[in-house]
């Protein structure tokens, strides 16, 4: 735990990613491989559940410190972090504790979910007891699943090539899907020879970068370029393997069961095939995909009854093709790739077996498959920018973001590489709206109110309509958390309600109907695009705007 603490620590208190590389590798060095297994578990941002109640934590802490709850409740106010504000007020050990990272995961802190209250009271008192400040602080961050620290995963799979000499696209796939923290696994990771790949693993996702200008100014000749709609969906690979299907999103979260269509459907695959594409709902009426709100409803449910499957059909909208016969083809060109997926999706059925009919409301011979070739952009293979932004104009008719533009002879890689795949999205939505709330950031903006909560006129009231918390430089962040402090109309906990005074511009991608908000609207991805400092409150638009801009998606 010592090592791991001073890692987090250096790693904390630099911004060059030399020397973070550097600390990782030299961390690798040193630790035993159970402990570099645990490392790499949170370095590269997977959490362990919860473990304690923050409200029990907060409980002990202030008994622990002997202050008074108003006190601590002032000073996490203050410090706006948890696990920072118990390291601060709770005593520590002058020496630190020397206890190995794997032995204070597995034997003292997962046998927390299994104990009583007051038995994870008397466990967390005594590893306060024997631990340094630094240790409580990220102790406390690993007991509420809140650990993270500024590193990439690919910068820890950068430390590991240069500590292991396997290569960073081999690390990448190795640590993809379920990885398990332990030293067998550890050791498998970093080995030269190992060739080991269970049959579930998806591969690195190949990642697109946002096009700031026009693809004529960037881009050069359209004809070395494929474009492709970007779809709003869930980002997945299908992987049929060993007779066994799964479905992974990027965010490496196994979604076999939430799509049951799809996985039906993926049996028809051949053995050795894994494609990459966009899950949507899709409106077979209309041929386009159904709101993402929509696809929202099956997202998180253990059991999907079949109103829903009717309701919200999806399908896999598939634009690559990862391995094929069981032969990874990520290092053929697109066109290749494409082709060869093509082909591969041409036998596909909508049959299904006697009793899984998915679809119990319609003809089976009436519906696409739930894997599909994702449609064409334009029938011509060529097309001029001119042609692109023409239907990129169109993207939000077919419910599409915008274009991807990807080089024709590239081959799959791994993250976000420069120049091979770009994302062309259509221009967001803007709204001038009021700030009304604002409480404290996370991290290093902890001491200031950074997340708001914004409003706009409804008749004579406004209502709130959407949070936002980028967008700001941190000069302009400043002075809004000046204003906050000096503006302070009422106090809810950690939220300050404050006098309508500061007007922005919020941009955001679609918007939604939604119970669940007074203003009677959902809208996605909100960000602050400019502080309107020209603009009265009065001047803000109104609720109406924003319903018509809806009407015209």
């Amino acid at each position: 735990m010592d090592d791991f603490t001073k890692l987090f620590w250096e790693l904390d208190g630099t911004t060059k990613t030399s020397e973070k590389t550097a600390a990782l590798e030299n961390y690798l060095k040193n630790a035993e491989a159970a402990d570099a297994a645990w490392a790499v578990f949170f370095l590269t941002g997977q959490r362990i559940r919860r473990l304690v109640g923050t409200k029990l934590l907060r409980d002990w802490a202030t008994q622990k410190a002997q202050i008074s709850d108003w006190l601590f409740e002032e000073c996490y106010d203050r410090v706006g972090d948890l696990a920072e504000t118990i390291s601060l007020l709770v005593p520590s050990a002058e020496l630190a504790d020397r206890t190995p990272l794997h032995s204070l995961i597995q034997d003292k802190l997962l046998p927390l979910r299994e104990l009583t209250a007051e038995e994870q009271r008397s466990r967390v008192l005594e590893l306060w007891e024997h631990m340094s400040q630094p240790q409580i602080f990220v102790l406390g961050k690993l007991m509420t699943g809140a650990f993270r620290v500024g590193v990439s995963k690919q910068l820890v799979i950068r430390a590991l090539s240069a500590y292991s000499g396997v290569e960073s696209t081999t690390l990448a796939h190795r640590l993809s899907g379920t990885w398990e923290p332990n030293a067998e696994s550890f050791e498998q990771l970093v080995d030269p020879e190992s060739s080991e790949a269970p049959t579930s693993k998806p591969y690195p996702f190949f990642l697109a970068n946002p096009l700031k200008d026009g693809p004529d100014k960037e881009l050069k000749e359209p004809e070395n370029w494929c474009a492709e709609w970007k779809w709003d969906g869930i980002r997945a690979q299908v992987i049929r393997r060993a007779d066994e299907t799964y479905i992974w999103s990027r965010g490496e979260e196994l979604l076999t069961e939430q799509f049951p269509e799809i996985a039906d459907c993926a049996s028809q695959l051949p053995n050795g095939t894994v494609i990459d594409g966009e899950v949507v709902g899709w409106c077979q009426g209309e041929s386009r995909p159904l709101p993402f709100s929509q696809l929202q409803r099956r997202l998180g449910r253990k059991r999907l009854g079949k109103k829903l499957l009717t309701e919200v059909p999806v399908a896999l909208l598939a634009f690559d093709l990862l391995e094929k016969d069981g032969t990874d083809c990520r290092e053929h060109s697109l066109e290749q790739r494409q082709a060869d997926l093509a082909k591969i999706l041409i036998g596909l059925s909508t049959e299904r077996q006697e009793g899984q009919s998915l679809f119990p409301n319609t003809e089976p011979d009436s519906q696409e498959p739930a894997i599909r070739v994702a449609p064409p952009v334009s029938d011509s293979p060529i097309m001029t920018w001119e042609a692109m932004a023409s239907c990129r104009a169109r993207a939000k008719e077919l419910r599409a973001e915008g274009l991807m533009l990807k080089r024709a002879g590239s081959i799959y890689q791994v993250g976000r590489p420069a120049g091979l795949w770009w994302k062309w999205k259509v221009d967001p939505f803007t709204i001038d709206a009021v700030l009304v709330y604002a409480q404290r950031g996370h991290g290093r903006r902890a001491s200031l109110y950074t997340d708001y909560t914004f409003a706009v006129w409804k008749e004579n009231e406004l209502v709130p309509f959407a949070k936002a918390y980028s967008g700001l430089s941190d000069a302009e962040f400043r002075k809004v958390d000046a204003f906050v402090r000096k503006n302070t109309k009422e106090k809810f906990g950690p939220i300050r309600s404050v006098t309508p005074q500061l007007v922005f511009e919020l941009a955001f991608e679609n918007i939604q109907p939604s119970s669940r908000h007074k203003s009677g609207i959902a809208v996605r991805f909100p960000r602050i695009s400019r502080w309107r400092h020209d603009k009265s409150v009065g001047e803000a638009d109104r609720l109406e705007t924003i319903l018509a801009l809806a009407s015209d998606e």
